[in-house]
């Protein structure tokens, strides 16, 4: 018979009722080590006590600087584009997504972001993949110079796939009192500036997931027009989120007041995004023909048999915020950005009054804001 290794467990070694669950807290403790160095290059002095502690802590020495400092703070998560990133085995771009997702949204307000935390659910730990998916947040978090301080990641046997996994964030920020971006600030003549998405940026998924299975397309094949030469399905829709915040705040400080207010355009698409900004009173007219929806869209919809006007409350068709700004500044914004290289151009103007006659969105997320519409023809002459 066959000796044992000295180090093997022995066959009468009480088993762990809690491993016998499913639930692998080893595999935990490796991917919190897998992902260690990552997470720490988001920290600055004012982050203490290192990774691994119930809690995170930030030194807000630096509040005391503000007038009257008041917090920003957003939650969210990445939605069903977790589905192709599981699909495909590729988890190190989805963490950029939350990032864009969760801290973009606190640079509406003018915030600057301080830190980070993440939660992972999932139904069974595997290591690497963990520590890429925190790679990736950790990479998003450096780059909108957030602090990633703390997080969990949570085995779920039973009630998630071996393979399915969840991810959400929450984020906090700071902004002076009186530098609060926002409808109170929007003026009758001020000019409406579209910042050029990286693609479908992190929402719509379901309706992209339902276009594609039901084209019969694998998340393998060859993309074609979707990417370059031997870019996949799979990896031309995981395109990460592009991420607005350091190019906004820098736009902001050097413009001063001009910067009247900001919509990040996610869920419920351009109209409603932009709608939740402006004031009760107040009306715009997009004009489609201003851009061209990058190929992704085009092709998604021509796929789905679906005309880009259906998608337009689904998709942000290349858009991926908004800013409004002082008419005699939108010139010098728009370069600005640009040279940053984040494609931007005007696409409409406030007005205040009454409105011409024609549907428009009116507000949206429980906002009462101001109206919007999209007019026109898209342009088809080259996306910007």
């Amino acid at each position: 018979m066959a000796s044992s290794s000295p180090d093997a467990p022995s066959p009468d070694a009480p088993v762990n009722p809690y491993t016998a669950a499913g639930v692998d807290t080893a595999a935990g403790d490796l991917a919190v080590e897998l992902m260690k160095s990552a997470v720490r290059r988001t920290h600055g002095p004012e982050v203490l006590g290192g990774v691994g502690g119930f809690a995170g802590l930030f030194d807000a020495s630096a509040l005391r600087a503000y007038a009257k400092p008041l917090l920003a703070t957003s939650t969210d998560g990445v939605g069903t584009k977790v589905a192709i990133a599981q699909a495909i085995d590729k988890h190190d771009t989805i963490g950029l997504d939350l990032v864009g997702m969760v801290v973009d949204d606190i640079v509406v307000v003018g915030a600057k972001p301080l830190f980070m935390t993440d939660y992972i659910a999932c139904g069974k730990v595997f290591p690497e993949r963990i520590a890429d998916i925190v790679r990736g947040i950790a990479q998003g978090a450096a780059e909108t110079g957030t602090a990633l301080v703390g997080g969990e990641t949570a085995e779920h046997p039973g009630l998630l796939g071996i393979h399915d996994y969840d991810v959400a964030g929450a984020a906090t920020g700071v902004v002076e009192a009186d530098r609060v971006l926002g409808a109170d600030r929007v003026q009758n003549g001020d000019v409406v500036l579209a910042l050029a998405s990286s693609g479908l940026h992190s929402n719509g998924y379901s309706l992209v997931r339902h276009i594609v299975a039901n084209a019969g397309v694998q998340y393998g094949d060859r993309a074609g027009d979707l990417g370059s030469h031997g870019t996949t399905w799979g990896e031309a829709l995981l395109e990460p989120t592009r991420l607005y915040t350091q190019p906004l705040l820098r736009l902001i400080a050097a413009t001063g007041d001009a910067v009247h207010a900001l919509s990040h355009v996610t869920g419920g698409g351009i109209a409603a995004n932009l709608a939740r900004v402006l004031p009760q009173g107040t009306w715009v007219e997009v004009d489609r023909s201003t851009w061209s929806p990058p190929p992704v869209f085009r092709v998604l919809a021509d796929l789905g048999d679906l005309e880009l006007q259906a998608t337009e409350g689904t998709w942000n068709l290349g858009i991926g915020f908004l800013a409004v700004v002082a008419p005699e500044k939108a010139a010098a914004a728009a370069s600005a950005l640009t040279a940053e290289g984040i494609a931007t151009w005007q696409v409409g103007v406030v007005h205040s009054g009454a409105r011409p006659e024609g549907e428009f969105e009116q507000g949206a997320k429980g906002v009462d804001g101001g109206a919007v519409r999209l007019v026109g023809s898209y342009n088809d002459n080259g996306a910007k």
